[in-house]
């Protein structure tokens, strides 16, 4: 796992139904910004457990930073013990990584958010705005007692006039109301989506034709599921000559860090991007959630901790 700093909770807001805000400042008082739209960081909560969050504040604030945590459910610890805490609590946080950064040639930004999906969009709709840029915010949420910050968004965002909220709308509808927004698109545009993968499947199905399939960019809360019955073990070799053998039903990540080679990782999911590296020889098989399409075409780079080869061999460089 990368350095973390200390914070405090400064503020805490019920956003909606199981989703509240954690507003996180220094314990010294220190600058946290500011940081790329789009952003999210490692927070590491009472428990000890390490979860991923997107930043939701304006990104030019560099007095604090907002998440938003959504009670899961299943909750292993990380997000049951993030609605647990109270202002004046401190937490731990790593830098700011940024997987989902604006174009800056677009000459439309279309963002489209699922439910909690909304929290990386909400940062890139602030900076959009700051920016001067030509955007559109869609929202789709099952009702609007469980969208979280939708009073901000319909009444108090300087750019509300820019926000179309949707409550209530089944996803097989769903691609109809994105198709009746989409006629100003073309392939100059760029999409942005998170939220479940079914939906943003859904996202990139509706409009990938008209911006391409490149200009669809999403942010995976999860990892895929993956299908490991067929791996077959392969050489990994560092750009320094070091050489090691990954087996079946072992990752890149372990064996090198069983071999005492120190790469930066924090999910170990294949979704932060923390342990994205180089590669120089060879053809990886990516099997994480964070790569772009574009990128997982270039093949010169991949995530060490899920990817593996489709080669008998890769030579990699680590960042």
């Amino acid at each position: 796992m990368t350095a973390t700093v200390a914070v405090r909770v400064s503020e805490v807001t019920e956003e909606a139904a199981d989703i509240r805000s954690l507003r996180l400042v220094t314990t010294d008082g220190a600058p946290l910004g500011p940081y790329e739209a789009g952003a999210h960081v490692d927070v590491v909560g009472p428990t000890g457990v390490l979860r991923q969050y997107s930043l939701c504040s304006p990104p030019d604030d560099a007095g604090s930073l907002l998440i938003a945590v959504k009670r899961e459910q299943a909750s292993r610890g990380g997000s049951a013990a993030l609605h647990e805490v109270r202002v004046g609590d401190t937490l731990a946080i790593g830098a700011p990584r940024n997987l989902l950064a604006l174009a800056d040639d677009a000459d439309h930004h279309l963002l489209v958010a699922g439910g909690i999906g909304v929290t990386p969009l909400l940062s890139m709709a602030y900076e959009l705005h700051r920016r001067g840029a030509d955007f559109t915010l869609h929202y789709f949420a099952r009702s609007r007692e469980e969208a979280a910050f939708a009073d901000l968004l319909e009444h108090r965002a300087d750019f509300r006039d820019r926000v179309h909220l949707h409550f209530g709308v089944p996803r097989a509808d769903q691609p109809a109301v994105l198709r009746a927004h989409a006629g100003g698109l073309t392939t100059a545009s760029r999409v942005y989506t998170c939220g479940p993968d079914g939906f943003m499947d859904q996202v990139a199905a509706t409009l990938g034709p008209t911006v391409g399939a490149d200009h669809v960019h999403v942010e995976h809360f999860v990892a895929a599921e993956i299908d490991t019955s067929a791996d077959q073990a392969f050489v990994v070799e560092l750009d320094t000559g070091e050489e090691f053998e990954v087996p079946a039903g072992r990752s890149i990540l372990s064996v090198l860090d069983e071999n005492g080679i120190e790469v930066f990782t924090s999910c170990e999911e294949g979704v932060c991007g923390s342990c994205v590296s180089g590669v120089l020889e060879g053809v990886p098989d990516h099997r994480d959630s964070c790569l772009s399409a574009a990128d997982r075409a270039a093949g010169d780079q991949m995530a060490l901790c899920v990817s593996r080869a489709r080669t008998a061999r890769l030579k990699i460089e680590l960042y």
